[in-house]
């Protein structure tokens, strides 16, 4: 459900910007199912404040012109982290050495 939530800024340009799949996620969040995972897994309810603001987030660029949704759009694709971090070959060792050295003093 996440990858409809967060589609790229040229689909929602193109097609206009749809808050519908914000609206899915903050239902669903609100569900049964997903309030029971959550408890199982954290010990405790979903608030689902993420979710209300993505929502309202969207609500308010709705009330924008398509000019300004776009550089705003083009501005958060650009802040958002890389997803993988490439690392020298020492930097790899010292965070492995960081992460598990503690396993090799047993």
């Amino acid at each position: 459900m996440s990858g409809e939530v967060e589609m790229s800024s040229e689909k929602q340009s193109r097609r206009g910007l749809s808050c519908a799949p914000y609206f899915d996620a903050l239902w669903f969040c609100y569900s049964p199912v997903h309030q029971m995972q959550q408890y199982y897994r954290l010990g405790a309810l979903d608030n689902c404040s993420k979710k209300w603001s993505g929502l309202v987030d969207c609500l308010t660029l709705k009330t924008k012109r398509s000019s300004e949704v776009e550089e705003i759009l083009e501005t958060r694709e650009k802040a958002k982290p890389h997803l993988w971090t490439t690392r020298t070959p020492e930097e790899a060792a010292a965070h492995w050495k960081e992460l598990f050295d503690h396993l090799d003093e047993e």
